[in-house]
């Protein structure tokens, strides 16, 4: 065998270890005495952190009341599910804490039927939340092993319709656009001129952006440029792949 074809064989048994383990990390499903415990934090948490701080949107609320979160939790980390709080999921990502997701939700403002690019599929929350409320969902994610162990997860949940892609989600993914909606969960240094070229006309992207200090912005489409207006300050994993070569 060549030297080539060893490290590929080699690059082959690290994915598929690294895809077993992430397997592992949520494989274990909750038996049915602790489904209706929750079912009760998971409205807990609807309650207190997305209506009580003022999340609206009746399409976002409804989707994060029926998506079980702690299916997109690492096993050991469950009983945090539904905490106030980010989540590591392994490889250096998270899924991000529930507020952050019911914020960027609603600050797309999509329904059934509206096409929404996601850069940074992660755990699969997100889509799986955009997927309830009837959206036709294209998810980008660059680091291979969590993009198949998310699509796994997603499809054992049910969300069988969601449309997967491992790559860079800088370039976007141009054969489906353009879009309704962009939403982004990780960081670039600026926003990708790729992403603004993809999306429709009047659309809105939610990206966070910067280095150590982020904010989370809501752009909209308008022309061959974009309008920005500064949500909140934020904290997400930064983005790789090209974004790095725009530092």
């Amino acid at each position: 065998m060549n030297y080539q074809g060893q490290v590929y064989k080699v690059e082959i048994l690290i994915l598929s270890s690294l895809l077993m383990t992430l397997v592992a990390m949520t494989a274990i499903e909750a038996t049915p005495d602790e489904e209706p415990l929750y079912e009760a934090k998971r409205r807990e948490m609807v309650k207190t952190q997305i209506c009580g701080r003022g999340i609206t949107d009746s399409g976002t609320i409804e989707a994060m009341r029926r998506v079980p979160r702690h299916k997109f939790v690492p096993q050991h980390m469950r009983h945090l599910s539904y905490s106030d709080i980010a989540l590591p999921i392994g490889m250096g990502q998270t899924i991000s804490q529930p507020y952050i997701v019911a914020l960027m939700t609603e600050l797309l403002n999509v329904g059934k039927g509206d096409r929404v690019l996601e850069v940074g599929t992660g755990s699969g929350y997100q889509a799986a939340v955009l997927a309830e409320m009837g959206c036709d969902v294209y998810t980008i994610e660059i680091v291979e092993p969590l993009a198949l162990h998310s699509r796994c997860v997603l499809r054992e949940a049910g969300y069988t319709e969601i449309h997967f892609k491992v790559g860079d989600g800088y370039l976007g993914w141009e054969q489906h656009a353009p879009y309704d909606a962009i939403i982004v969960t990780a960081a670039p240094h600026e926003i990708p001129s790729p992403l603004i070229r993809q999306l429709k006309e009047g659309a809105k992207m939610v990206i966070p952006v910067g280095d150590e200090f982020q904010e989370l912005i809501l752009a909209t489409k308008k022309g061959d440029g974009i309008e920005e207006e500064k949500i909140t300050p934020v904290k997400f994993v930064p983005m790789t792949g090209e974004a790095e070569n725009q530092n």
